[in-house]
């Protein structure tokens, strides 16, 4: 038996990533219909998509607490009748809100897709919103808030956003303990009214997709459901605090939370793809430069990684590590020195090698089943860009030189222009 080659990152080449392409219809009244007919077991994914984020509401939690009341009972079901049917058809069901969008994902067995339309269309469109289970959802949601306020990593997080886009837009507004006793009933109803609507919509089906999909979804929701409204939302300026450094003191904390980076471009810039394979160099994969020395060189962390992710209205870069409190400085001084050296020093080619073997690995995995295809179909979708974006960072990642890794080093990451902050104890 061969020896294991410990230091030996196991990534191999990738000659080509297929990507299936999205078939399109359009509902009678006009809602966008993606299909991604793939797989081999008779199972679907449906996924309803509404531009109802964070950058929509008016007041912090309206948009998450409207999207986890969905379920809470309907004109025609209880609560309790609608988990049960849920349960009782075999239907996985999932609700979120993000910064910018917000929606519901079923999984389910294909034949059981007229059961599931109707109870969708009862969920999305006919909520009754209870005010004894909101009041219930938001005593549970300001237990996990105060719980939550005790970790150094997720104060950093919060303390970060509301740096880089300023706490009075959405995308950086903090949440306080005040805001979990403003929501009610009219504030979800009328969040609701205004983008829960047929026009606001786009569902994206995947798997083995049933013969009669279209038909169906037409009967339960190709009829208008609602009136056009005005689904813009309070509009804001994206503008960042003046200030660069933040330091909130946590007496007795036993880690302090780095958080540094600021905002940048998002998938829609023709750099995009570049920036994400600095990003990996950086610290994207457990092998990247900030893992080999801060963690497994000078021990200072368990882990450190850096990521760069879009949203609508901009997008942002972010490093992120918890330390013990006399190394605080120390990681920061040496995740500033790996920045200064990806602007200063090519990237050598062994290490390239392993880069673009990951990514490449990684653009595999974002393809493998149906229900990975529906998920990297809408991360290019919410930009208004196709399959073609994922083409070219491929490419990308089999073309790009060292000394343009040094440029885009140079170009998106300006250290003056990074938000340094930490929490921890002093």
């Amino acid at each position: 038996m061969n020896s294991l080659k410990r230091k030996q990152p196991p990534v191999f080449a990738v000659e080509k990533v297929v990507i299936p392409e999205a078939g399109f219809v359009k509902l009678n009244n006009g809602v966008p219909v993606f299909c991604i007919e793939a797989g081999t077991e008779d199972i679907m994914r449906l996924e309803f998509v509404f531009r109802a984020g964070q950058v929509k509401e008016p007041l912090p939690l309206v948009s998450s607490s409207t999207n986890m009341m969905l379920t809470e009972g309907s004109q025609n079901y209880s609560s309790e009748e609608l988990n049960r049917l849920l349960d009782f058809y075999g239907v996985f069901q999932n609700s979120s809100a993000s910064k910018d969008n917000g929606g519901v994902v079923f999984f389910f067995l294909n034949k059981h897709i007229e059961k599931v339309l109707e109870l969708s269309r009862e969920i999305l469109f006919r909520p009754v919103f209870p005010e004894e289970e909101l009041r219930s959802l938001m005593n549970k949601r300001l237990q996990w808030y105060l719980v939550n306020r005790e970790k150094v990593q997720n104060i950093a997080t919060d303390n970060f956003f509301q740096s880089v886009f300023g706490k009075d837009h959405p995308y950086g507004r903090n949440v306080a303990e005040v805001d979990f006793e403003a929501i009610n009933t009219a504030l979800v109803t009328d969040f609701h009214s205004k983008h829960y609507t047929s026009e606001n919509m786009t569902i994206i089906i995947s798997g083995r997709i049933h013969e009669k999909t279209t038909e169906l979804l037409n009967t339960y929701f190709g009829e208008p459901i609602s009136k056009k409204t005005d689904t813009a939302g309070p509009v804001k300026n994206l503008r960042g605090e003046t200030g660069k450094k933040l330091h909130t003191d946590k007496p007795g904390a036993v880690q302090s939370a780095i958080r540094i980076g600021s905002p940048t471009i998002n998938k829609r810039h023709p750099d995009y793809p570049a920036l994400k394979i600095l990003d990996s160099v950086l610290g994207g994969y457990f092998g990247s430069r900030l893992m080999k020395n801060i963690r497994e060189e000078k021990g200072y962390t368990y882990g450190i990684s850096s990521s760069v992710s879009s949203l609508d209205l901009s997008g942002f870069k972010l490093i992120s590590t918890e330390v013990g409190q006399k190394n605080l400085q120390k990681s920061i001084d040496e995740i500033y020195k790996e920045i200064r050296l990806l602007q200063n020093v090519p990237v050598g080619k062994e290490e390239m090698k392993v880069v673009r073997n990951y990514m490449s690995g990684e653009m595999v995995r974002m393809f493998d089943g149906p229900f990975a295809l529906a998920e990297s179909f809408k991360a290019v979708w919410e930009f208004g860009l196709d399959n073609s974006y994922y083409h070219t960072l491929a490419e990308k990642i089999k073309t790009i030189e060292p000394d343009e890794i040094t440029e885009i080093a140079r170009t998106y990451y300006n250290i003056d222009d990074l938000y340094e902050i930490t929490v921890g104890s002093e």
